[in-house]
């Protein structure tokens, strides 16, 4: 299939290339390429391989690109609470507005698979486990713009949306602004892991585990077409003090617990992904062998622009 992918020089989108790709996928990546210059080099050499550097406002090119496509994976957004609240014009054009705009374009046989987030779910009541039915209520302009998104895609035919756990593991386009990511660097680096409101709870997913979700819900598209799916690795819902312990196993560390300082992020939730565990796909990486890859990438980098502020 002709596959475009917006923002696809990304965290995301620079791994998911290479999954396609190899699996025979035809992929077309569109980015502005405001952060890493160099994430795709890898697939120049592949004939099935196309980029252009373009900022997905561009309509007039874009619709063009759209219209070629069998399957469109809209992966371009401001990511991130920080980013968005310094951002906010963008943020809401990018993440909500361009969104919107490809969603009254596209065809009803065109494949579209959105990813949304966790975020979405905000705070769960009473340690509550996050279902697809549970309600949204996001508590950042991020949060905000990726579930306006949403509901858009939800209510056009034949669009998937999917949401994404707090992603971990290596990239070419790395990203150490991430929980996990960040924990096992400054653990690395510092020597020293200071937890903010410890007790707030998260869901993590391995990047491979998104890169394999997105070819099962191609693969398996009569099944998926018009559903929402969370998709994380139910065995990693846990606490920020969790995670840290768990670091701490691979990586000499101490952990020191700030009693009195508020964590500016808010989002504190435990979230099921069984629905789509129930269809048949299941992750394949776990929360030790990324924190184990993340170790060797980070003796292989040390520049600024990993994070997305």
């Amino acid at each position: 299939m002709n596959v475009l992918i917006t923002g696809g020089a990304g965290y995301i989108g620079s791994e998911l290339s290479g999954f396609l790709l190899n699996s025979g996928h035809t992929v077309r990546v569109v980015d502005n390429l405001e952060y890493e210059p160099d994430s795709l080099l890898r697939y120049i050499g592949h004939d099935n391989f196309d980029f252009d550097k373009l900022d997905v406002r561009r309509k007039d090119i874009l619709e063009k690109y759209i219209a070629e496509a069998d399957v469109i994976i809209p992966l371009a957004a401001l990511v991130g609470f920080p980013l968005c609240a310094e951002r906010e014009r963008d943020a809401i054009e990018v993440n909500y507005e361009i969104n919107k705009w490809i969603a009254e374009i596209k065809r009803p046989e065109q494949i579209l698979i959105y990813p949304c987030t966790n975020s979405g779910y905000g705070v769960s009541e009473d340690g509550s486990v996050c279902t697809e039915e549970s309600p949204l209520n996001p508590v950042s302009l991020y949060g905000k713009t990726k579930v306006d998104a949403e509901t858009v895609f939800k209510n056009t035919e034949g669009c998937c949306t999917l949401r994404l756990a707090t992603v971990f593991g290596p990239s070419s386009r790395a990203r150490t602004d991430l929980l996990v990511n960040n924990f096992v660097l400054k653990a690395l680096r510092e020597k020293v892991l200071v937890l903010y409101e410890c007790e707030f709870m998260r869901n993590y997913v391995h990047i491979w585990d998104i890169c394999r979700v997105f070819e099962f819900i191609i693969e398996n598209w009569d099944q998926c077409s018009g559903e929402t799916f969370n998709v994380g690795n139910d065995s990693i819902n846990m606490n920020k003090l969790q995670l840290a312990q768990k670091i701490k196993e691979h990586i000499p560390v101490e952990i020191i617990k700030a009693e009195f300082t508020q964590d500016p992020d808010k989002r504190d939730y435990i979230v099921s992904s069984q629905k789509i565990f129930d269809l048949g796909f299941e992750c394949k990486y776990d929360l030790d062998y990324g924190i184990k890859q993340l170790i060797k990438m980070y003796k292989l980098i040390d520049r600024p622009w990993y994070a997305n502020y």
